[in-house]
């Protein structure tokens, strides 16, 4: 790796975009590894995750933020605090742009907020260009650039991308690192995100937790890990983790739907996570849940802390 500031590039791009436009599957495509969790619910995202893409010329620290949104909740409250103040310190914001939908109200609203950040260049990312046509793709760019021109962005790049396929993700490491400021590598190499392996793994399971639940409960979903330490005694080319982690709900009622009929549900979420686990961490796992529950913790301001909010 170049160490010298001179030819070498380093700093922070941060992806925004309305829920579920794809942010955190090119996130994870960047990065090379999956970091972020993804799911088909809208506020999967709840940290502002740092992953970090090593080149030869670069080091792109990526920081994937929560969906900017209406907040209905102290939670939700709370998230946009985070977008915004994410906002004002990174050398680039990339607004994430599904091409499979129509631009709406709620990508108007955001471009309009980023818009606020004047001094800091945009660039506007059309994604999940697998999901479309050519002559589609083409309508959503002219659409992109309009909406540019209307919110006074001028955008520094735009481009069509599919994280899923790969198309173009290099193409998007480009532009964004092109922005970035000369400067020395701000992570070790090999490094690829700065959030602890706690909150990786607790995000790991949220995101089992999520699969195949009723609309109703993905806001419901707090993880923490009580404990993750190696087993004592073990043979130093046989090391298992143990996780011991609590899966908070709202309320009893909701309790049944994740545990399932005989605890059937639970344990496919067990399975599940312990796979991402330990395809995270190399290091076989044994994985320990139990399902809590913390009364409308997501408008009460005690439970937010006591869950890392």
């Amino acid at each position: 790796m170049s160490s010298t500031a001179e030819n070498f590039k380093a700093g922070f791009a941060c992806f925004v975009g309305r829920p579920n436009a794809g942010k955190s599957t090119l996130t994870n495509a960047l990065v090379g590894k999956k970091i972020v969790i993804t799911s088909s619910k809208p506020q999967t995202t709840r940290h502002a995750v740092r992953g970090i893409v090593h080149r030869p010329d670069a080091q792109l620290i990526l920081v994937d933020t929560p969906g900017l949104h209406k907040p209905r909740t102290l939670l939700g409250e709370r998230l946009n605090d985070v977008v915004k103040t994410t906002w004002a310190e990174v050398d680039v914001i990339a607004v994430c742009l599904p091409a499979s939908e129509k631009i709406g109200p709620g990508d108007r609203f955001l471009v309009g907020e980023a818009a606020k950040v004047a001094k800091t260049p945009k660039v506007a990312i059309a994604t999940k260009a697998d999901l479309v046509e050519p002559d589609r793709m083409v309508e959503h760019l002219a659409e992109i650039q309009a909406l540019g021109e209307s919110s006074g962005i001028e955008w520094a790049a735009i481009v069509p991308v599919s994280a899923t396929s790969g198309y173009q993700v290099d193409v998007v490491a480009d532009e964004l690192v092109k922005l970035l400021p000369e400067g020395f590598p701000l992570y070790p190499d090999g490094d690829i995100t700065d959030e602890p392996e706690e909150v990786l793994v607790g995000e790991l399971i949220r995101e089992a937790a999520l699969e195949g639940v009723r609309d109703e409960l993905p806001h419901s979903i707090a993880v923490t890990i009580d404990e993750m330490t190696l087993r004592e005694g073990r043979p130093e080319d046989k090391p298992l983790l143990d996780i011991y982690a609590n899966i908070f709900l709202e309320r009893d009622s909701q309790k049944g739907i994740v545990i399932g009929h005989k605890g059937a549900r639970l344990r496919d979420v067990g399975a599940a996570a312990r796979q991402q686990i330990e395809a995270l961490l190399g290091t076989p796992v044994y994985l320990d849940l139990h399902v809590k529950i913390a009364k409308n913790w997501q408008t009460d301001a005690k439970h937010l802390r006591k869950l890392g909010f």
